[in-house]
């Protein structure tokens, strides 16, 4: 049979972390020792606390449906954590969502018509094109990458890009692939195109926590943004909750309505007991997360330093825990060549609409990131 595939499928490419963490995994299969610095997810166990409480939730029952906005006690602990950040959302204007990629797709489909611009910020997380593709969206883009991947330099660029028929902004800060924190000046540009063309914005925040000597601004907490952002953010980064599936979207109550009607016809609802573990997370992790930040931070200077010693210069990113390291103009061959040969799992920069580098996480151990840095050396993929 010959399948008529739809459109939106035909538009949309499969994942390239995820085609490069898929390789690594058959490599190793076959005996072979791969330094896996491909895929965005900590290495640290998830904090045991937040596996007793799941544990505690199923034993009390907590394992059917679960109302598809999201189990109330965590929508507000969700509200009183954002809080902190002085975001002001009350607890009907959040969405639980089986991870924040859920979140931000429901976001998509949501917002987004046949060909209505969606403007994003390269490198970007390569999964925006996807669901703005899939949504039927069409792509402009602002390269940040002669900036050193910082926004305020190309405010400029962008305003020339934004314009009244432009449907979606898409802002990820700290940034993934970069590491990047914008400054409050560059968000405050944001905020400015933003009303003056009457965009609606993305602000994905899923990074806020994992920062490194600097404060991140939620852009809803800038005048007249509000009423024009939907927040993203989630539990797996920051708690090291990936495979737990948990996030969130914050938005007025209008998009809320129209946004739970994907998520009621689609995936219903996040699983019922891991939200229970979610509002443990929040109450009772910080000491947990502020321990994973310091080693990330302490690992971030390893392989800047590593890098530095090998004259390669990378840009410092304030959060996250990825770097994007240079590799001449092929760098998805660089990628390939580096994981056929030295061993070394990256990601491609132009996956991220960004070529000319590869994404490196250090989401992994110190003795980890000296063998990876090592072998990219001895096989010559640093002697650009």
């Amino acid at each position: 049979m010959n399948f008529d595939f739809a459109d939106r499928v035909e538009r949309v490419e499969p994942s390239a972390t995820l085609a490069i963490s898929s390789l690594a995994t058959e490599l190793e299969s076959e005996g072979v020792d791969v330094v896996d610095l491909s895929v965005g997810e900590p290495d640290f166990p998830t904090p045991e606390v937040i596996v007793e409480a799941a544990t505690e939730a199923m034993e009390a029952g907590h394992t059917g449906y679960a109302p598809s906005q999201g189990v109330r006690d965590l929508r507000e602990a969700i509200a009183a954590d954002l809080a902190r950040r002085d975001l002001d959302y009350a607890a009907d204007e959040i969405i639980v969502t089986p991870g924040a990629k859920q979140a931000l797709f429901e976001t998509f489909q949501t917002l987004v018509d046949d060909g209505n611009e969606v403007v994003l910020l390269d490198p970007a997380w390569v999964s925006y094109e996807a669901m703005a593709k899939l949504a039927g969206g069409s792509l402009s883009r602002v390269d940040l990458s002669a900036s050193a991947f910082q926004l305020e330099p190309a405010l400029d660029d962008l305003a020339e890009t934004v314009s009244d028929d432009t449907e979606l902004l898409v802002v990820n800060s700290p940034s993934n692939p970069s590491g990047a924190v914008f400054s409050d000046a560059a968000l405050e540009g944001v905020r400015d195109l933003a009303v003056d063309h009457d965009v609606t914005v993305i602000a994905d925040e899923i990074y806020d926590r994992i920062t490194y000597g600097v404060e991140p601004t939620s852009l809803a907490t800038l005048d007249g943004m509000r009423e024009r952002t939907v927040t993203i953010n989630g539990f797996s980064k920051a708690f090291s909750m990936t495979g737990w599936r948990l996030g969130y979207l914050a938005a007025p109550e209008e998009l809320i309505g129209q946004a739970g009607k994907v998520q009621s016809h689609s995936v219903s609802s996040a699983t019922h007991f891991v939200q229970h573990a979610g509002i443990t997370a929040l109450r009772e992790c910080d000491d947990a997360v502020n321990q994973m930040t310091q080693a990330f931070r302490e690992r971030r200077d390893l392989l800047t330093d590593l890098f530095a010693d090998r004259g390669v210069e990378v840009p410092v990113g304030d959060g996250a825990f990825y770097v994007m390291v240079p590799t001449g103009d092929d760098d998805a061959r660089w990628c390939e060549d580096a994981l056929s040969e030295a061993h070394v799992a990256t990601v491609p920069g132009s996956a991220f609409g960004t070529p000319g580098y590869a994404r490196l996480s250090y989401a992994a151990g110190e003795e980890r990131l000296r063998e990876g840095v090592n072998r990219l050396a001895d096989g010559g993929f640093l002697s650009l």
